[in-house]
C-alpha cells in the first residue's frame, strides 16, 4: 500500500513538472499572424448586374466575377460611330474635283503644242504662243490653289473624325473597366458590395489577400536584433488547442529600421523593454493559420 502511494505521488509529481515546463515555454518573440489584404475598388459607375463572389471563396487572378450595367456607354459608342462615318462622308474626292482643270491644262497644252509649230512654219504669232504659255501657267497655279484647299478641307475633317476616335476608345476603356475582373489570387475576405446596388469610381467592392502564405508580425528587443537577419529561418510555433505547440518553418522578410513603443497586446522575451522593432516573418500555410491568430517565434533551437 506504501510502495502504491508512493508510486501515484511519482507520477502527480512528474504531469505538474512537465505541466510547468510546458507552460514555461521560452520564446524569442511573439505577434500575430496577418496577410498582405488589397482592396478591389469599382472602375465605373453604373448598377452592379452580376457579382458572383462569397467571402471565404477563392478567386484567380484574371477571373471574371461580374459586371457593371454599361448600356449608356454602348450606346454613346455607337453615336461617335455615326458622327465619324457622317464626317468622313464630306471629305472631297480631289481627283474628281481636279479633273475638269487637268482636262482644260491638258487642251492648254497640247494647243502650245500646236501654236508652236505653227510657229515655226510662220502659220503663228509670238504674241499667240505667249497667250498659250500665260493660260497653261494659270491653269496650273488654279490647279495646286485647287488642290491645296481641297487637301485642308479633308485633313481637317480627318482630325475631326481622329478626335471623336479617340473618345471611342475611352469609351472602350470605360466599358472594358465595366467588367470585374479579379486581379490576383487569393480568397476573399470582407465583401462590400451585392448584386443591383448602385456604385460608383473608388467605391469598394470586396477585400482579398493571398493566404497560400502567411506573415506573422512579430516584436523584438534591440539586445535580440544582433541575433537576426533577412531571409534567416525561424521556427513559428502555435497552440495545438491540447496544451502543446504546432510547429513549422518560417522566414524573417523584413526587419523595422525604427523602434517603436511595445504593443500593449504584445510581450517580447524582454518584457520590461520599452522600445521595439517589428519584423515579419513568410510562412507557408496549409490552411492551419488564420489572420488574426497569436504564434510565438524561436531563433534557434533552445
Amino acid at each position: 500500500m506504501h510502495q502504491i502511494k508512493n508510486i501515484t505521488m511519482a507520477m502527480g509529481i512528474a504531469i505538474m513538472l512537465v505541466a510547468c515546463n510546458r507552460n514555461n515555454t521560452s520564446f524569442d518573440a511573439s505577434g500575430s499572424f496577418e496577410a498582405e489584404e488589397t482592396l478591389i475598388s469599382s472602375e465605373a459607375v453604373g448598377v452592379i448586374k452580376q457579382f458572383d463572389i462569397e467571402e471565404g471563396q477563392t478567386l484567380n487572378a484574371g477571373q471574371n466575377i461580374g459586371y457593371i450595367d454599361s448600356l449608356q456607354l454602348h450606346l454613346k459608342r455607337k453615336q461617335l460611330e455615326a458622327q465619324i462615318v457622317s464626317i468622313l462622308g464630306k471629305k472631297p474626292n480631289v481627283s474628281v474635283q481636279l479633273s475638269a482643270l487637268q482636262e482644260q491644262l491638258r487642251n492648254a497644252e497640247n494647243e502650245k503644242i500646236r501654236i508652236s509649230n505653227l510657229l515655226k512654219g510662220d502659220a503663228a504669232t509670238p504674241k499667240q504662243l505667249d497667250d498659250i504659255n500665260n493660260q497653261v501657267a494659270v491653269l496650273k497655279k488654279q490647279i495646286e490653289a485647287q488642290k491645296s484647299t481641297l487637301n485642308i478641307s479633308s485633313d481637317g475633317l480627318g482630325k475631326d473624325a481622329l478626335a471623336l476616335q479617340v473618345q471611342i476608345e475611352q469609351l472602350n476603356d470605360q466599358i472594358a473597366k465595366c467588367k470585374i475582373t479579379n486581379p490576383i489570387s487569393g480568397t476573399v475576405l470582407t465583401k462590400y458590395a451585392e448584386a443591383n446596388e448602385m456604385t460608383a469610381v473608388g467605391k469598394p467592392l470586396y477585400k482579398i489577400a493571398d493566404l497560400s502564405n502567411i506573415l506573422l508580425r512579430a516584436y523584438v528587443s534591440g539586445n535580440q536584433l544582433p541575433q537576426i537577419a533577412l531571409n534567416q529561418k525561424v521556427k513559428v510555433l502555435t497552440d495545438d488547442g491540447e496544451g502543446g505547440y504546432n510547429q513549422t518553418e518560417g522566414t524573417i522578410i523584413w526587419i523595422s529600421s525604427k523602434a517603436e513603443f511595445t504593443p500593449k497586446t504584445i510581450q517580447t522575451k524582454e518584457e520590461r523593454a520599452n522600445m521595439v522593432y517589428a519584423i515579419k516573418v513568410k510562412v507557408k500555410n496549409d490552411g492551419l493559420y488564420k489572420i488574426g491568430m497569436y504564434g510565438e517565434i524561436l531563433f534557434s533551437d533552445k
